[in-house]
């Protein structure tokens, strides 16, 4: 058993760059690899991700999806009953004990898109227990979470194939 983290911090990914889901399968790992539990909760998807097949491999811990299929094709109604359910989920795991580290990607694609709300992540935060480490990832953090964060990261896009007209490539990008 890992002695526990007396202060379990909050970490924001965000910006427009590539890397932000990626720096939180590294954490994962290296959480993993020092004995902590962590479970990976991922709010909004496309295709089917290099992360998820590694997982089913070698089952490190879990990423769990509510929504089931490209979240991207979805109408929004169907997008926001997922979001929630993922939401009122992800709360449940913080919340149960279970873990060390909890990250939630692509969340606050959830807020950018109306799907869930500031003031609902930012109830989250103030019920979260003291030892749990927690990252949220995605695109356009809102300043109210980013001021909450103990630790913010922006990555930020210099230069990207795809604005060459480079496609998704896999095992790279997904």
């Amino acid at each position: 058993m890992v002695e526990k983290n007396s202060k379990g911090l909050v970490h924001v990914y965000t910006g427009d760059g590539k890397g932000k889901t990626t720096a939180a399968l590294g954490l994962a790992m290296r959480a993993v690899g020092q004995g902590m539990k962590v479970t990976f909760i991922q709010f909004l998807k496309g295709l089917p991700c290099g992360e998820h097949f590694f997982l089913k491999q070698y089952n490190p811990f879990e990423i769990v999806q509510i929504s089931v299929g490209d979240s991207f094709k979805k109408s929004k109604k169907q997008s926001s009953q997922e979001a929630q359910q993922t939401l009122a989920y992800a709360e449940q795991e913080i919340l149960s004990g279970k873990y060390d580290l909890v990250i939630l990607d692509e969340i606050f694609i959830a807020i950018s898109q109306g799907l869930i709300t500031v003031k609902q992540v930012l109830d989250m935060l103030d019920s979260k227990p003291a030892s749990v480490e927690l990252v949220l990832t995605g695109r356009k953090a809102p300043p109210e979470i980013i001021q909450r964060a103990d630790l913010v990261t922006e990555m930020l896009m210099i230069k990207h194939p795809f604005t060459e007209g480079t496609d998704a490539r896999r095992g790279i990008e997904y």
